[in-house]
């Protein structure tokens, strides 16, 4: 295992390859092919939703339904769903170049004129198509469609110039159009019935009706090339847009049957697709330059503007740098765009702007490729004053300034450093100082000035009085850099001359020679160490203090592309256009890792937290992300990391990180529970260097505290002892309840603890467990003699609720039945839970609470119409009153008829 393992690429959008919309609900959702695997972004905001997983070949067409993506690569279809595979249709001979979802069908199309149709329904069970048509040798398809309201037809289109109308339910071929003596590119269908619109190789634009095969009107790019895309707009507007090989947009207006607008810089390549929204005056647009973009149909003079977008690097990219502690990636690319990749989200990556560059192209009436900037060769970038003024420099392929740019906003700056306006030559070279107030810029004709960033004005240049004519070096200046404390700076010629000069005084310091011709240069700040790399494919460190070499490292084989340090300065990583990447060991003073890679790198860099490395490779427009297994898994024995001996051949990390080269080693550990115990224990390291000691390769925050532990224990000492925490009230224990209200049960008393431990049996009476338990706590507190439980019980009951729960009612209603009598004669349930409530209301003074309890309970008698005659209630009532008050018998009679007379039971039957 290396140390670096592929994990994913960045910065690609789309390819050459048309895209796929579809509706789900009230979202629009567009499917795209970027290789080997395809991306879905909602249009609603063009925010990446899916990944799909890499597949052995490039994808050559694509069709989507609801949860379904079809993707044709080499000879094969995959269905997959969502981002797994459900099947693979495998019975095509010749590559597949179109598919169109046709229905309940798919029709899949080869380049030797096979169409395969296949069921939708049973997916998954459906490995051979269910019909096959053959469009014979002299008909090479190049499109296929659906003209609206044709019950099982398609239009094929050749690349003969001939079109084709199919049924596909009886395999017939119906008619067969002439044609334009020129290569048909697209076709598509429009709003009105029986006519489509065919686009030509020769510019051509036909607007032709099905049913008589008659020519309607016809179109002529004003752009030269052929026409690949064409759609009908479907909100009302007569419109036509079409698409060129040119990258221009034209819009064309049916009714008046002329050009309506054109939009001259759409893409920068081919148009591949085009597509109007259902019922909205929105086009949205891909092209092969690596972008899709939405166009709104919104402005009076019916001219579209641009609505959202997304693009990555139409061309590759030239050079890398890691921003925002990781976060982020600067890149430059030979499409003259500076761009921001977001390593986490991907809605964040962005192209800088250089200030309203479409409006001053159309002003000077150029092409925006003309008023960009130039390549980036060249940048510096310091984070430490983003907040206050620029913090980047760039330098231009053969330009005599250098241009700064603010992050914080995402433009470029307003001052432009022009180093010796009297001689202007190209810039090649530039360093941002670590405080970030300075930019040094060297020139091709040796010249280096440095510049205050703030305001943009030269602070003197550095010339060496020794060379022929006033300059830094006697020629071109490779690469410069600045010390951590801006005491000195560093600059390499070309010629092979490495020079030192006092960064404040400007003035020459010490210098050495290389031997051969410079290419880069890199400096550390922390470890102060100078990495060169010559003509000679050698690898120079250099001590800036000691102006000496102190190491060299040779092994790549053709021109070394870039190196990098790690954070730590441990670490010195090269690319050569030999294909290998190789880690350097700066304290072994060996190699410790090499991989080779298909396709050369061209420029590398290594996160500060060294866990990403980020590359960029020969003719690729993307950024690939290989992540650092020494940070995410244990050390091998015998060797820390990796093997130096070997070369690993490695593949290109995909578009989807499936993560396999992350999870291999856990799968495995899976199936052998053995690994998993082997794997668990610490490893025993080798040492390394004879005599030496081998420091722990645990992470930092593991050991860098056993310094202090006795003062980490002393902190940590308790001040006194732990206290018993509280009883906590909320833990009771409940009883269901037929109202829902929490019950809790009453506390068991201590006394049977001590009956227990006598011996002695708590003989207990058997209660109706049919009784609720209001009547329950009545009941055995009654026979038991002792009130208080159910004293307590009632008073955190309220009359309301007590009576809303029907408990009360039940002294009167339960076992109303008069056949309700036990064997023994005991008298009805009613009255005898009467006899123990008046028992209960004898021992207790509750008067308040009786009167409460009795005005509701008649109440709820009267507002239910519950028969009961005066002669009962009068009972209940006198009962009561002379349980209470004995020894004033004038008293309740007088009590009876008030309380009878103030509840309007005397005129009840």
């Amino acid at each position: 295992m290396g140390i670096f393992e592929p994990f994913r690429a960045i910065g690609y959008i789309t390819t050459h390859v048309p895209f796929s919309l579809q509706r789900l609900g009230t979202e629009t959702f567009v499917t795209v092919s970027v290789g080997k695997a395809f991306q879905v972004y909602n249009c609603a905001k063009l925010n990446l939703v899916l990944v799909g997983p890499q597949l052995p070949k490039k994808i050559r067409a694509l069709a989507s339904y609801r949860d379904y993506t079809f993707a044709a690569y080499g000879n094969n279809v995959g269905v997959f769903k969502r981002a797994h595979l459900v099947v693979t249709w495998e019975s095509h001979n010749a590559k597949v170049s179109h598919l169109l979802l046709f229905g309940e069908h798919i029709l899949s199309v080869d380049v030797k004129g096979n169409i395969f149709i296949w069921a939708f329904k049973g997916i998954a069970e459906s490995l051979s198509p269910v019909g096959h048509i053959s469009l014979g040798n002299k008909f090479t398809p190049s499109c296929i469609m659906h003209p609206d309201t044709y019950l099982n037809k398609v239009i094929v289109g050749s690349q003969e110039g001939s079109l084709q109308l199919w049924n596909i339910s009886t395999k017939k071929k119906l008619y067969d159009f002439k044609g334009w003596d020129a290569a048909i590119c697209c076709c598509v269908s429009s709003p009105a019935l029986d006519v489509i619109a065919v686009g030509c190789a020769d510019g051509k634009i036909h607007v032709h009706n099905i049913r008589y095969d008659e020519e309607i009107v016809t179109f002529t790019n004003s752009s030269r090339g052929a026409v690949t895309a064409l759609s009908f707009s479907t909100d009302g507007q007569p419109l036509l847009a079409s698409g060129g090989s040119s990258g221009v947009i034209t819009v064309w207006n049916l009714e008046k049957r002329r050009l309506q607008s054109v939009i001259g810089e759409a893409h920068d390549c081919s148009i591949v697709s085009l597509h109007f929204f259902a019922n909205e005056p929105v086009l949205m647009s891909s092209s092969a330059d690596n972008s899709i973009k939405m166009w709104i149909f919104d402005t009076t003079d019916g001219d579209p503007r641009l609505l959202r977008f997304r693009s990555g690097h139409s061309a590759p990219p030239l050079c890398i740098r890691f921003y925002a502690n990781g976060r982020h990636i600067l890149s430059a690319g030979q499409d003259r765009a500076f761009r921001l990749f977001s390593v986490i989200q991907d809605q964040q990556s962005r192209e800088l702007s250089q200030r309203h560059v479409s409006k001053r192209a159309k002003k000077l009436k150029l092409k925006e490729a003309e008023i960009k900037l130039r390549p980036v060769i060249a940048f510096d970038v310091a984070e430490i004053r983003e907040r206050d003024w620029c913090n980047v420099v760039t330098c231009h392929m053969d330009t005599a300034q250098a241009y700064v740019w603010r992050l914080q906003n995402f433009v470029i700056g307003e001052h432009i450093l022009s180093p010796r306006p009297e001689d202007p030559t190209p810039v090649k070279a530039c360093a941002i100082s670590a405080c970030g107030n300075f930019a040094v810029i060297g020139t091709a004709s040796g010249w280096i000035e440095r510049f205050n960033l703030q305001s943009g004005i030269s602070r003197g240049s550095y010339i060496d009085i020794s060379e022929r004519k006033p300059c830094a070096h006697n020629g071109e200046v490779v690469g410069v850099a600045c010390d951590s404390t801006n005491t000195i700076m560093i600059s390499g010629g070309y010629n092979g001359d490495v020079k030192v000069w006092d960064f404040k005084g400007r003035g020459f310091k010490s210098r050495w020679e290389i031997g051969s011709s410079l290419v880069k240069i890199v400096y550390h700040r922390y470890n102060g160490l100078l990495a060169t790399v010559a003509d000679d494919l050698v690898i120079r460190l250099f001590d800036v203090i000691a102006l000496r070499m102190v190491r060299k490292f040779e092994g790549h084989s053709d021109r070394i592309t870039d190196i990098c340090f790690s954070e730590d300065g441990k670490w010195l990583l090269s690319s050569s256009m030999d294909g290998t990447l190789r880690i350097w060991d700066v304290i072994l003073a060996r190699q410790i890792d090499a991989i080779h890679v298909d396709v050369s790198v061209t420029a590398l860099s290594l996160s500060p937290n060294m866990d990403v490395l980020a590359t960029t490779h020969v003719d690729q427009n993307g950024v690939y992300l290989w992540v650092n297994q020494a940070m995410f898994s244990a050390p091998t024995k015998g060797d820390s990391y990796g093997s130096g001996t070997e070369i690993v051949n490695v593949k290109l990390p995909s578009i989807s990180a499936t993560g396999d080269s992350l999870d291999n080693d856990f799968d495995e550990d899976k199936e052998n529970p053995k690994k998993v115990e082997v794997a668990s224990e610490s490893p025993v390291l080798d040492q390394q260097i004879p005599d030496l000691v081998t420091l722990s390769l645990l992470p930092k925050s593991q050991w860098q505290s056993l310094i202090n532990l006795d003062i980490i224990k002393a902190r940590n000492k308790p001040i006194e002892p732990p206290k018993k925490p509280e009883k906590a009230p909320f833990f009771l224990p409940s009883i269901p309840s037929l109202s829902g209200d929490i019950l809790f049960k009453p506390g068991e008393s201590n006394n049977d603890e001590n009956d227990l431990q006598d011996g002695e049996t708590k003989q207990t009476k058997k209660i109706d467990t049919s009784l609720s338990h209001f009547l329950q706590f009545l009941q055995s507190s009654a026979e038991e003699n002792n009130f208080a439980a159910f004293t307590d019980y009632i008073k955190g009951i309220s009359p309301y609720k007590l009576l809303k729960r029907a408990d009360f009612l039940e002294i009167s209603s339960k076992g109303g039945n008069n056949n309700n009598v036990k064997k023994d004669d005991e008298p009805r349930h009613s009255g005898r839970l009467l006899s123990y409530f008046i028992r209960i209301i004898s021992c207790v003074h509750m008067c308040c609470f009786l009167c409460d309890v009795l005005e509701s309970y008649l109440l709820l008698h009267r507002w239910t119409g519950t028969r009961h005659s005066a002669g009962q209630i009068k009972v209940v009532i006198k009962t009561i009153l002379q349980s209470l008050y004995p020894p004033f018998p004038d008293l309740v009679s007088k009590g009876v008829s008030v309380m009878c007379a103030a509840f309007g039971f005397q005129s009840r039957p």
